[in-house]
């Protein structure tokens, strides 16, 4: 008697962790649903945001490059000088100091080589340095459009061997950014409501809104310009900033409703 008492007792346990095993199981399975909706019940939208903002700040670089013998003291300080009456004519039009950065500074030595007679045998000394090059590049940037071609000429006239990589941005583009992932939206809610009426179906919660990472922001649609200077400055040069497109593009989440 005691034995299947026993018996009964065992299969009766055996029962019970079963059923809460299954009950567990089902209870993970129904909060995992929950809070997280499987992928076949939702489906994905993206569309694309477009403004245009006038860009106010101007860059552009200039690059001083000295060339000489082996007075290496002698060049630095020629080019110190020719780089430093650059920098203060920027500054004398407005630049502040917290707009003018050095980008480089290179040192590099020239070598005489000889050429080997291989019929004689004659062999070459070690390469001798003959002189040294130094190139200073500095980058400006200007917020008064107005004076950016007198920025221009002048730097060349003190010294400066060529100015390039002028371009025009926004200082802050947050606000365009913004407008522009505001429209991005807009259009994705719509397209989702015309992919739901067609597929006959109801629009459920919308999941998640994720910003396409992969389209810079923002984007400059027009030709960043190079100026080529020749050693005697030429006259002030006419610019024209233009303006920027800024396009954001955008995924939305949507569940599938019943």
């Amino acid at each position: 008697m005691d034995t299947k008492i026993k018996n009964y007792a065992g299969i009766a346990a055996i029962v019970l962790m079963a059923a809460v095993a299954v009950a567990t199981v089902w209870f993970v399975y129904s909060y995992t649903k929950v809070i997280t909706p499987t992928s076949f019940r939702s489906f994905n939208v993206t569309a694309e945001g477009k403004t245009y903002a006038i860009p106010d700040v101007a860059q552009f670089s200039f690059t001083v490059l000295t060339e000489g013998g082996t007075d290496l003291t002698t060049l630095q300080q020629e080019n110190t000088a020719k780089a430093n009456q650059a920098i203060a004519a920027v500054k004398a039009d407005g630049v502040a100091d917290k707009d003018i950065q050095t980008q480089g500074y290179t040192v590099q030595p020239r070598y005489q080589y000889c050429q080997p007679d291989i019929k004689t045998g004659t062999t070459c000394p070690p390469p001798a340095i003959v002189g040294y090059t130094i190139q200073q590049t500095v980058m400006v940037k200007a917020r008064d459009f107005s004076k950016i071609g007198d920025m221009l000429s002048k730097v060349v006239s003190a010294g400066a061997n060529s100015v390039s990589q002028l371009s025009f941005t926004l200082d802050d583009p947050t606000s365009a950014q913004n407008t522009a992932m505001a429209q991005a939206i807009e259009k994705a809610k719509a397209k989702a409501v015309s992919i739901a009426q067609a597929g006959d179906f109801e629009l459920g919660r919308l999941l998640s809104i994720q910003e396409d990472n992969n389209t810079p922001s923002p984007i400059v649609r027009f030709a960043s310009a190079s100026v080529a200077v020749p050693e005697a400055a030429a006259p002030s040069p006419a610019v024209q900033s233009g303006s920027q497109e800024v396009d954001v593009s955008v995924t939305l989440q949507y569940e599938i409703g019943n």
